[in-house]
């Protein structure tokens, strides 16, 4: 990659430096190069720090910095010159050739290596280094999130028992005011948002006495007068003295006599108006009469109607004044309940934040938040402050900030502190001290980890300022050439943001947005695809079961299902991705969301169904995975082995295998409890036998071992995991890794028992991050923000037509400044109690979201390197304004043209063709996390020498093991299976589910009258769990249909013929045990039939693959032995035809068991 003269000016390390990079223009190169710089102008490594936003950058840009100062110490000395002058941009002296080569060993030799940590690891570190003087335990710990919940659930708790305890005390009151107006899960989330800011809050409540004192500050920003209350508002207005009496008299006699809702208005207004002692109690009810929704909404358009102002001219001006002056009345009373209800909440708050400090420190625990508070309140501790940073004054010279537009105010507060000495002029030493921050207004999209766009600005301003006064070097520097997108991607991103209102909140005071491709001549292409409609409602009755009901029509579902198509007509046709000269590959699509939902489960099972390979969900609650489910409902199991629903569970899953068959045998008739069946009949087979040992073992386990010991052993030696895997997929070993951690980290923490810890466990929700970043040849599917800083060839959009609208009904106000020295804080329940301080806090709130939202599509439009595809679902009947979809929409309304798309329907493609060399190639351009996605490409064609290699057995096919038949049929018997119709085929996955359809249709359908089986066959087939078309359903029905009505099989499913027998025996020392598909036993004979399905019939019988020819053999060898003194004929029935091919004797003789 060529350096930019902007790039060469960010790695400077003789001047500090703030940069402003558009996505994928190079920054880590920058942050890069300004270390190896640093280093290379005899900067002791000790003396940088870099902080980064996630550990995977940190590691990432330390692997990068190592990786080039290992290969400077095998370069020759022109080769390193070369490399030195292309870092710095001039000749570098033979002398500092070694010296180059010397800084590997130097930084290696650093005490825990370079400082290029994440911001929570370098406070951690920090506050290791002076615990005393930050006043925490010197042997503390950081916690996960699990366990800062069950502390935070503990501290709840705690405060509700003080609160139960003294029913007269402030704690029962605030509670008692708050329950007034939330349920308890609502109250448990206003607290949790609370505590979000809990840094903001334990400052406010420092610098404001309290939570009383910060009440007041409540009070002020709403404008209520000392001693204000809502009841002596209520009195005020009640007063007579407070409205036109007389006016309004007069218009109740007329309104009275007026029609119907004018009579109603008057009787409510003449009643308050009698009645001055209940004029407070009945407040509400008079507000009825001039605003809607029983006082609380909007008011009334008309006041009086035409009868009533004919007869009375000044009424609309009478009703109106009192109308104005009830608005003014309710808003100064919502004022004033918002301020009890803020006041009750703080001081709850204040209360649990104490308890909730009090457990960590009395557990020697911090969380992350705290890594950062406490920090903070290091480095600005009068009296300690000075010698903290006097020490670090001889540890840090430069400071490099990466990702400085998500860094929160508190972040950048301990990043200010770190540097105050910089500049000052009163440093301990006189070298070069430099700061160095790169980041992308454009990107912010973390406001949820209390990250603002606007400290970017602000920050820049400080340090500047500071660089400057003290006449050192300062530069701001723009990144504007992007070296990741081809330039129909970049135009297409130019143009969306062209737009006033698309930019608003996305660039600073609207500048202008615009890229600079590098990549020149390479092919690109952006597709917008027709919104899926909303589709009618469901009319299925609530009653029917699930398996029996119609095609659900989501939009989301559909829009899978096209997105799965397309992946999936690409692989068929193999076409060609122009920048990388191949095929395009799983791996090089991404496919992006705002959030987790049913377009991304339905997504996940679209691409599966079509045998495309996909990574599934990045993030998901540990205990909805199938693996760990099956882990607990067998601890649920050995607790109480006569809990048949759970035993049941277990007997299914992968930890034991049952088949349906074999566990309705199991269950059906028992006269005890299932565990006491299996115990009694274990001996009747193989597969029953091995269930019982498996679960006899567990439970004799369980009592002696504690949790983590038992499943450790069972996923380990005993082979709980290869099975788990096996039926699940490689996805599962996540999910498996984490339960292992949390059984060891309860431990930890607790008494071990199983109770407790399946009760921890399944109370906690412990999530589950995913590292997509790095993994298979897959499709990856994932939100925008975790698919920040990845990028890959093509991407898709499809979550484009939803706004995001909800509100936090806490509001913090003030100066959001670094001091934060103003900030306060409102509590609004409910809307109804809203007035217009609450309102204007709300709509800034709505702007903030909005922006956001804004910067969260430029995001995800520069994720994509060739290709970028627009789609989306309406939820109502039409999608919400201002969405991704029609701000994409009119932004390339002027690029590219209509087209018919292979999807169906009209889309608006914007594309060019490939007019230089391929630029990318196999070789995935440098930082791409598809190069860690994509495995290098293995010709197998390639003769490989083995002179002198490997030993003849390496090179030679292994013999196939000999089986132990347990369950026959073709998947496990000796030798090879026949080809379904395609073997490449995208539909070949599901041929086992279109057999296993036929199988159930052929056994079932035969005991319906003939006249009924078409309707009850496209009733089967509609189940909405099958996912089939409606051309799909057509062909099955008429398989299954053809095979019932041909009269030479009529007798075959006569009424005294049997479907799915199951058969067990044992031959020649073997027990074999199989499920014949249809069974019909006369006088004289014995007719056993097995369907095969999917695949082609041979031209004669003596060309019927070895596998089946062997299955029959094993049944007819059965049934004789039951039968001895009928015939047995086997035959095979094609239901692609429909075929039936009799296999004789003779032909079955040499492939018998």
């Amino acid at each position: 990659m060529t350096k930019t003269a902007e790039q060469k000016t960010g790695s400077n390390p003789e001047i500090s430096v703030w940069v402003r990079a558009n996505a994928g223009t190079g920054k880590t190169r920058v942050l890069t190069d300004r270390v190896l710089r640093l280093l290379l102008g005899k900067t002791p490594p000790s003396r940088i720090l870099c902080l980064t936003f996630t550990k995977a950058a940190a590691a990432e840009m330390a692997t990068r910095v190592y990786n080039e100062l290992g290969a400077w110490t095998k370069m020759t000395d022109g080769a390193l010159s070369e490399a030195l002058l292309h870092l710095h941009g001039m000749e570098v002296a033979a002398e500092d050739l070694d010296e180059a080569r010397r800084l590997f060993a130097q930084a290696l030799d650093v005490p825990g290596g370079l400082k290029i940590q994440t911001i929570h690891s370098f406070c951690e570190s920090l506050l290791s280094r002076f615990p005393i003087e930050a006043g925490i335990a010197p042997h503390f710990r950081v916690m996960d999130e699990r366990t800062a919940a069950e502390l935070l659930q503990d501290a709840r708790e705690a405060v509700y028992w003080r609160a139960s305890k003294d029913k007269d005390g402030h704690l029962a009151k605030a509670l008692e005011i708050i329950t007034a107006h939330v349920a308890e899960g609502t109250f448990t989330d206003v607290l949790d948002a609370l505590l979000r800011d809990r840094g903001k809050f334990r400052r406010g409540l420092s610098r404001h006495g309290g939570s009383d004192g910060m009440a007041l500050v409540t009070r002020a920003h709403l404008g209520l007068a000392p001693g204000e209350t809502e009841k002596t508002i209520l009195d005020a207005a009640a007063c007579e003295a407070a409205f036109d009496g007389a006016g309004l008299r007069k218009v109740v006699t007329v309104l009275l006599e007026g029609d119907k809702k004018d009579a109603a208005h008057g009787e409510i207004i003449a009643n308050w108006l009698a009645k001055p002692d209940r004029r407070v109690a009945g407040f509400d009810t008079y507000l009825g009469a001039f605003f809607k929704d029983g006082g609380v909404g909007k008011r009334f358009k008309t006041l009086a109607y035409a009868k009533t102002v004919k007869r009375c001219p000044d009424a609309i001006d009478i009703l109106g004044a009192e109308a104005d002056r009830l608005e003014a009345v309710r808003d100064r009373r919502n004022a004033a309940i918002l301020a009890v209800a803020t006041q009750a909440l703080l001081q709850f708050g204040s209360a649990l934040l104490e308890a909730f400090d009090g457990l960590k420190q009395k557990a020697a625990l911090l969380d992350y938040d705290d890594l950062i508070f406490e920090a903070r309140n290091l480095l600005e501790r009068e009296g300690i402050a000075p010698w903290v940073l006097f020490k670090l004054d001889g540890g840090i010279d430069h400071i490099l900030v990466d990702e400085a537009q998500d860094t929160n105010p508190d972040q950048w507060r301990v990043i200010a502190m770190l540097a105050s000495e910089f500049f000052s002029g009163e440093s301990a030493r006189a070298e070069k001290r430099t700061i160095f921050s790169v980041g992308d207004v454009k990107q912010s999209i973390f406001s949820f980890q209390r990250a603002d766009p606007l400290f970017f600005g602000k920050m820049r301003d400080h340090f500047s300022g500071r660089v400057q006064r003290a006449g050192e070097g300062w530069r701001d520097v723009p990144l504007e050439r992007s070296f990741r997108s081809a330039p129909v991607i970049l135009q297409a991103v130019d143009a969306v943001f062209s737009q006033a209102d698309a930019r608003d909140g996305v660039s600073l005071e609207g500048e202008k947005i615009e890229h600079d491709a590098a990549r020149k001549g390479q092919a690109g292409l952006v597709e917008i695809w027709p919104v899926e409609a909303q589709g009618e409602k469901s009319t299925v009755a609530p009653w029917t079961l699930p398996l029996t009901q119609g095609h659900a029509d989501w939009p989301e579902k559909r829009l899978a299902q096209k997105i799965a198509w397309q992946i999936g007509k690409w692989r068929d046709s193999k076409e060609v991705l122009s920048s990388r000269g191949r095929a395009i590959r799983p791996g090089d699509i991404l496919i992006l969301v705002r959030r987790r939902g049913r377009f991304f489960e339905e997504i996940v099972r679209a691409l599966k169904r079509h045998s495309i390979p996909v990574a599934g969900m990045d993030r998901m609650v540990l205990t909805d995975h199938m693996a760990v489910r099956d882990l607990i409902a067998l601890g649920r199991f050995v607790l109480l082995p006569e809990d048949d629903l759970t035993l049941a569970i277990v007997l299914k899953s992968p930890l034991v295998g049952l088949d349906e068959t074999a566990l309705f045998d199991l269950a059906y008739g028992r006269k005890g409890s299932l565990w006491d069946a299996l115990r009694i009949r274990c001996n009747e087979c193989e597969a029953f036998a091995a269930a019982y040992d498996m679960l006899s073992a567990s439970l004799a386990r369980a009592d002696y071992v504690p949790p983590f010991e038992f499943y450790a052993a069972l996923l380990g030696p005993l082979g709980a995991r290869e099975r788990l895997i096996a039926r699940l997929g490689n996805e599962a070993n996540d999910p498996i890794d984490e339960f292992l951690n949390l059984g060891f980290a309860y431990e930890k923490m607790h008494v071990p028992s199983m109770e407790g810890f399946l009760h921890w466990i399944e109370a906690g929700k412990a999530q589950i991050k995913r590292d997509l970043e790095h993994g298979r040849d897959e499709v990856r599917v994932m939100t925008v923000h975790g698919a920040k800083g990845l990028e890959a060839p093509i991407v898709f959009l499809p979550d484009t037509c939803q706004v995001p609208d909800k509100d936090s009904p806490l509001f913090w106000f003030g100066d959001e400044g670094a001091d934060e020295a103003g900030a306060g804080v409102l509590w609004v329940p409910r809307r109804a109690h809203e007035e217009k301080a609450a309102i204007s806090l709300r709509e800034a709130q709505g702007r903030h979201r909005e922006r956001e939202y804004r910067r969260l599509l430029y995001v995800a439009m520069t994720r994509a390197e060739d290709r970028l595809y627009i789609a989306g679902w309406e939820q109502k009947k039409s999608r919400t304004a201002g969405c991704w979809y029609d701000l994409i929409d009119k932004g390339l309304a002027t690029l590219g043209l209509p087209v018919l798309l292979a999807i169906g329907g009209d889309g608006r493609r914007f594309e060019a063709g490939q007019e230089a060399p391929a630029d990318r190639g196999d070789k995935i351009a440098e930082g791409s996390a598809i190069a860690a996605v994509v495995p290098p490409h293995v010709d197998v064609d390639t003769d490989v020498d083995t002179d002198g290699g490997l030993p003849d057995w390496a090179r030679s096919p292994a013999p196939p093991v000999p089986l132990r038949l347990r369950a026959l049929s073709p998947s496990s018997m000796e030798g090879d299976a026949p080809a379904i119709r395609s073997p490449i085929g995208a539909d070949q996955g599901r041929g086992f589910q279109r057999g296993r359809i036929v199988h159930s249709l052929l056994q079932f359908l035969p005991d319906v009258a003939i006249q009924a089986r078409l309707a009850a066959c496209r009733r089967y087939l509609s189940q909405k769990n099958f996912g089939l078309d409606p051309a799909t359903q057509d062909a099955l029905s008429g398989e299954v249909l053809a095979v019932l009505q041909e009269k030479e099989f009529a007798p075959l499913f006569g009424p005294n013929s049997r479907a799915e027998v199951p058969i067990v025996g044992e031959i020649n020392g073997r027990v074999i045990s199989g499920q014949i598909d249809r069974l019909l036993v006369t006088e004289t004979s014995v007719f056993v039939i097995d369907y095969k399905t999917q695949r082609a019939p041979p031209a004669t019988p003596s060309a019927t693959p070895e596998i089946y020819l062997r299955q029959m053999a094993a049944y007819v060898a059965l049934l004789e032995k039951i039968y001895p003194e009928r015939r047995v004929v086997a035959a095979l029935l094609w239901t692609d035809g429909p075929n039936l091919v009799p296999l004789k004797e003779k032909l079955l003789r040499p492939y018998a068991p």
